[in-house]
């Protein structure tokens, strides 16, 4: 039997071999998750001139000192303004403009006067029952960016609010990494997609729930079927797989004891290192690049298959994709309850929910711990790592990666 490797090892000897992804020129509206390959500057300011925060009158604070309540100052209105037209007129002395958000600041007036704050007298004349101060309610051209500004670097992972940036600045085509196109392929001649169950069988859960991972994660999922134990059939799924596919996660067949088609098939393919992981689930996992395609063969069980995606293949098309920050966040808790185990060797990673507490994080199991309950897993929000030892007892601090909030 082969010994055990590390988890930080194996996690480096992966990330070390994985290629990058070479970068491309998308539709902005496509670019939500990617990561910038160029800085990105301005040549204009954000916003492109002074324009007014609210509903309104425009008017010159000076005007105003004297306004209150009950002795409110009467102005003159001269023109109305609503927003994507500009004014006609000039603000004089003892005039004010009918003005709307995001229209521009018309001339001679420095404030804005909340319509909230003001009554009208007669269609021409409105009262000011509050004093401006100059610059009330103006947003300044470059307020937001000046002109020349550096918008966002090299490295940037663009979520919708950046995506909304870019388009204030005119850019509609943006330079990024892709998100990888990860296919998926489940073997076994137990599994059966859906249906009535034959004796001996069960159904498929690993493949749609790695599709799903793959698609949570931001990267573009792709269907590789189930195929059954037979070494040709799965050489012949994986060869144009590997063309088309920027990585490729294949589920069972790696265990020690395992009929060996996935790895036949695969080392006709090219060359895996198979490997026996110094953690609990996840233990068996093999990992190669073949053909520039990264291929990660995880183990059947769903739990396992489901940890050695999240601590191994996640971090590597992460990496592939430009993305700076590779692994989940992790977070000190305290434990709830004694997390108790036997030394064997290995780190072990407890499904647990993880909740906010006045004193911090506190973290609890989430159910039944075997390889097989994937229903505790879906229960979790993070992974508890318990050192190799007799375990942690309740108070005790334990480190969790976090998988949702």
């Amino acid at each position: 039997m082969s010994s055990l490797v590390p988890l930080e090892q194996v996690q480096a000897e992966i990330l070390a071999a994985v290629p990058n992804l070479s970068a491309t020129e998308v539709a902005l509206t496509d670019a939500l998750g990617l990561v910038l390959v160029e800085d990105i500057f301005t040549a204009e300011p954000i916003p492109p001139f002074a324009n007014t925060a609210m509903d309104g009158y425009a008017v010159r604070a000076a005007d105003t000192e004297s306004a209150s309540l009950t002795s409110p100052v009467s102005l003159r209105v001269v023109d109305e303004v609503p927003a994507g037209h500009v004014a006609t007129q000039t603000v004089g002395p003892s005039e004010a403009i009918r003005i709307m958000t995001g229209a521009p600041m018309p001339n001679g007036a420095d404030a804005v006067v909340m319509v909230e704050r003001t009554h009208s007298l007669d269609p021409e004349t409105v009262a000011v029952e509050h004093p401006a101060t100059r610059g009330d309610h103006v947003r300044l051209a470059g307020g937001d960016l000046a002109a020349g500004a550096e918008v966002f670097s090299l490295g940037t992972e663009l979520t919708a609010a950046h995506i909304g940036v870019l388009a204030s600045i005119g850019v509609t085509q943006i330079r990024v990494i892709p998100a990888p196109r990860v296919g998926v392929l489940s073997t076994g001649d137990e599994l059966i997609a859906a249906g009535p169950l034959a004796p001996g069988q069960i159904r498929d859960s690993n493949r749609p729930m790695l599709l799903g991972l793959v698609r949570e994660s931001g990267f573009v999922p792709v269907d590789l079927g189930q195929v059954g134990d037979d070494e040709d059939l799965i050489v012949d799924t994986l060869r144009p797989a590997l063309l088309e596919c920027d990585a490729i996660l294949t589920s069972g067949g790696v265990s020690v004891g395992d009929y060996d088609f996935v790895k036949a098939a695969l080392n006709r393919l090219g060359s895996l290192e198979w490997r026996q992981v110094a953690i609990k689930p996840a233990k068996p996992l093999a990992f190669g690049v073949i053909s520039g395609t990264p291929i990660f063969g995880l183990p059947g069980n769903p739990v396992s298959s489901l940890v050695s995606y999240e601590l191994f293949a996640r971090p590597a098309l992460r990496q592939m994709s430009g993305h700076p920050i590779l692994h989940r966040p992790t977070v000190s808790a305290r434990a709830e309850h004694d997390f108790t185990r036997r030394p064997d060797g290995k780190v072990h990673f407890v499904r647990v929910q993880v909740r906010w507490s006045e004193s911090g994080y506190v973290v609890a199991s989430s159910g039944e711990q075997a390889s097989n309950v994937l229903s505790a897993t879906a229960r979790a929000n993070g992974l508890a790592r318990i050192p190799d030892g007799n375990g942690v007892t309740a108070g005790d601090s334990v480190p969790v990666v976090l998988w949702r909030a």
